[in-house]
């Protein structure tokens, strides 16, 4: 197999650590739950001590196999090598710049901040709860939007009742807070 075809270009390093950088406004910190940090920390020690051993073994075991350039198991590997090592390197980065903040200090609080989980409803009479928390951390899907996400931040100090502005393409869109909720503090 020719070298252009597996060869990866230099600037791919860090594509995806690029990517979520930029959800973060410039002066901001990476805010996170502890459950969002735990999350990375456990996906980075899983590539640690179990996918990347595993993947340089079974790279090991191909290249004594004899011909490299030719063998799918060598080129893979070391593909799926690279892979996992900009990925460490990525979490490595987001732990490193984390900011835990623990939503459970507000807990009882009707007011809106980084943590919560809000019910509200909109114009035509929808209702939507979304947890806000930080950016490693969304999964729309489930209701997790980040703290810089248009609806967070208009959502953000509003208190149960108040009626929250979301500037939208298509014009201003009404949100009425119908409940404010924080996960309750664990005891020690």
């Amino acid at each position: 197999m020719n070298k252009a075809f597996v060869k990866e270009s230099e600037n791919d390093d860090d594509d995806d650590a690029v990517a979520l950088a930029q959800a973060i406004p410039v002066g901001a910190k990476n805010y996170i739950t502890p459950a969002g940090y735990k999350a990375i920390k456990d996906e980075l020690l899983q590539l640690i001590d179990v996918d990347r051993p595993e993947v340089v073994r079974i790279v090991h075991w191909a290249a004594s196999n004899g011909d490299r350039s030719e063998n799918g198991d060598y080129i893979y590997g070391k593909r799926r090598l690279r892979e996992i090592d900009r990925r460490i390197r990525f979490l490595t980065k987001r732990l490193d710049s984390a900011f835990i903040v623990d939503p459970s200090v507000h807990h009882g609080n009707d007011q809106v901040f980084f943590g919560a989980t809000v019910t509200y409803v909109n114009k035509a009479g929808d209702e939507h709860t979304v947890t806000i928390v930080g950016v490693d951390e969304l999964d729309p899907l489930r209701g997790r939007i980040s703290w810089v996400s248009p609806v967070a931040r208009a959502l953000t100090k509003c208190r149960e009742g108040d009626v929250a502005t979301l500037e939208t393409p298509q014009g201003s869109e009404e949100l009425e807070i119908v409940s404010v909720e924080y996960p309750e503090p664990i005891a020690d």
